[in-house]
């Protein structure tokens, strides 16, 4: 099973495709390892690089960015409670086939669950810019539309009883769903860090395309899950827990291992003046787990009532994902009566703006190399906030790559 090939087959075509993924035997390991958790490891680490590096817009208080240990957190919950999804549905698709003339039959019903959830992790993408998340809505219209199709070819019920079978599936997944987050928010199941893509070696794509980027992910992510059976079938619970949380550093790391640069060398870019103000604060911190290690170096700038924050962070072993908003593209804007928002490419770099119309907080952020990000935002003019930043010299800091 390709996953890309699969991915594209059932947004664009998914009257033909449900017809091929009936005739499939497909275990269900291989069926979560290889398709669910791929994408949905996508869709929590943009959600991740959304809150933490870009952050959130607040009304008033600006932007918001979550905390390294509660995005960490967030993001693995993402993926779990993914695949504990997969399964309710498709238990619940299983438990109510009788009563809408279907038959039952387990795998058939995980097979609908997984591919039904496509759209939602595709969409889910878009959470890189948090004001373009409210988008993934529509992934979970389409999800539905695509259950409506699924579910009488997989379940063989009859075409006039799907729209109820259905309306109750989803009814009754969104109760379920309930009790499930909360007695999943305390159990953590250690094996679900690992993940894998199943690439097909017949299928080209052209070089630095976004295909073939995903495609070169799905090949890392597969020899992972190969060392995770080897490490099963081992039965050492050492070597188990190692395979696992290197599947996790390799899906949260966009399938490249990257270190980043001791505190040391970020220092030197946090100057002693900055945007005409004093440095009043330095804090720097270098955290994380394996796979997934941020340095940051953080100065305070402040004089009467004028503040600025600049802090430079290596994304470190996030630098692949944060690789993805690039190649794919995201870009946004967004304007009312108090803030102007925009994200956009220029040359090599993402640039990221905030204006406080009321002249209350600007922000100026640039990525340099998918990896290291720039970022000053206090009560200060736009342009002085651009020219500061763009005043330090960030050809130097992109080459510590």
């Amino acid at each position: 099973m390709n996953i890309v090939d699969r991915v594209k087959k059932i947004l664009l075509t998914p009257k033909t495709e449900w017809d091929v993924i009936a005739a499939e035997s497909t275990p269900t390991q291989q069926l979560v390892v290889g398709y669910v958790l791929p994408l949905a490891a996508v869709a929590a680490v943009a959600a991740f690089i959304g809150q933490v590096v870009i952050g959130v817009s607040m009304p008033i208080i600006g932007t918001v960015r979550f905390g390294l240990v509660a995005g960490l957190i967030g993001l693995v919950m993402s993926v779990v409670m993914a695949v504990v999804m997969v399964f309710v549905v498709g238990l619940i698709a299983d438990a109510l086939a009788p009563s809408f003339g279907g038959q039952k039959n387990t795998a058939q019903a995980l097979k609908v669950a997984a591919y039904t959830f496509t759209p939602v992790w595709v969409m889910g993408v878009l959470n890189i810019l948090p004001m373009l998340g409210v988008l993934v809505i529509l992934g979970a219209i389409y999800a539905i539309y695509l259950l409506y199709l699924g579910l009488p070819k997989l379940m063989k019920a009859p075409p006039e009883k799907a729209a109820g079978y259905t309306a109750v599936v989803v009814l009754a997944a969104i109760v379920l769903w309930v009790v499930v987050a909360f007695v999943s928010s305390m159990v953590m199941m250690p094996f679900m860090g690992a993940a894998a893509m199943m690439g097909s070696p017949q299928v080209k794509y052209e070089k630095d395309s976004s295909m073939a980027k995903l495609d070169e992910f799905a090949r890392k992510m597969e020899q992972q899950a190969k060392k995770m059976e080897d490490a099963q079938k081992s039965g050492d619970t050492g070597k188990q827990m190692e395979a696992a949380l290197g599947a996790l550093g390799t899906a949260i790391s966009g399938g490249k291992a990257v270190d980043p640069v001791q505190i040391d060398a970020l220092k030197p870019f946090v100057p002693e003046k900055f945007a005409g103000l004093p440095r009043a604060d330095l804090r720097t911190e270098r955290s994380g787990v394996s796979g997934l290690m941020v340095a940051k170096a953080e100065g305070v700038y402040r004089e009467g009532e004028n503040q600025v924050q600049l802090v430079v962070t290596d994304t470190g072993g996030a630098a692949g994902l944060l690789g993805m908003a690039a190649w794919l593209g995201v870009q946004g804007e967004k304007e009312d009566s108090n803030r102007r928002e925009s994200t956009r490419r220029e040359g090599t770099r993402m640039v990221h703006e905030e204006v406080d119309k009321r002249g209350k907080r600007s922000e100026y952020t640039v990525v340099l190399g998918n990896r290291f990000v720039v970022s000053a935002q206090g009560n200060a003019d736009i342009a002085a906030l651009k020219s500061a930043v763009n005043g330090l010299d960030l050809a130097k800091l992109e080459a510590l790559k």
